[in-house]
């Protein structure tokens, strides 16, 4: 039987460039990744502004690590966790890591992961720069973790079935132009000549390629197919596997 392995990531968090207060929504979204086996956050922890992490890296076994601020307006724990990368890289037996800051300055150090073979996760806040984010495999919004809202059953069994939304956070962008263009664009790049059909998998791992911090939660849905079913010129196809009532999906531009 074929299995899949699981990815160890080392988990770096700056603490100057992301806030505590979703740290264990973060680190649930990076279990969907890998296993973390080194999780560190680096910070002047003698600082006032660091004071409300202390219970969070309790609960949630984080290493801290000391970085002393030697120059006032200087970001100090930028080069601290740089140097831990480094050494993780070639010392930790780790498949990726998940680099936890809405600061550009780990642009450099995103490309040379990905160069050595590393996955390189991001996470950080809507104003992080994009060259940071282009340089991950994948970069994930804060904005969407901390907002995602939870279906309601109703409290009296009725006989109409729920209208079930397919929405499960405030979006923090819209379905536009550009985002339609993405998706057809991709469609186009990956269709069979003959019938112009794509399995949906394949066209939503082309789409993170393209646009690292693609993630249909940005939009306020939950799956890349829901946001598929708003868009009127593209087809879609469900085709049953014969399997568990399992069904696989197929688009193409109309």
């Amino acid at each position: 039987m074929e299995t899949t392995k699981e990815l160890k990531l080392a988990v770096l968090i700056d603490a100057d460039n992301v806030p505590y207060s979703n740290v264990k929504g973060m680190l649930e979204e990076i279990t969907k990744y890998g296993t973390p086996t080194f999780k560190r956050i680096y910070g002047d922890w003698t600082a006032p502004t660091l004071s409300g992490w202390k219970t969070v890296l309790l609960e949630n076994a984080i290493t801290p690590v000391q970085q002393y601020s030697y120059t006032s307006g200087k970001n100090s724990s930028d080069s601290a966790l740089i140097i831990d990368a480094m050494d993780i890289l070639y010392t930790g037996g780790v498949d990726g890591f998940c680099i936890v800051s809405s600061d550009s300055d780990f642009t450099r150090l995103a490309t040379r992961l990905r160069e050595a073979g590393m996955k390189v996760v991001g996470i950080g806040e809507k104003k992080t720069p994009y060259a940071f984010i282009a340089a991950c495999n994948k970069f994930i919004y804060i904005e969407i973790l901390k907002k995602e809202i939870k279906e309601i059953a109703p409290a009296k069994h009725s006989s109409k079935e729920p209208i079930k939304k397919p929405h499960v956070s405030a979006a923090v962008a819209s379905v536009d132009k550009k985002l339609v263009k993405l998706i057809s664009d991709s469609i186009n790049d990956l269709s069979d000549e003959e019938s112009g059909w794509v399995f949906l998998g394949a066209l939503g791992s082309l789409i993170i390629k393209k646009q690292p911090d693609f993630d249909p939660r940005n939009y306020g849905y939950k799956k890349l197919l829901d946001i598929i079913k708003t868009i009127k010129d593209i087809e879609l196809d469900e085709r049953a596997t014969g399997k568990n009532n399992i069904s696989h999906f197929y688009v193409r531009t109309k």
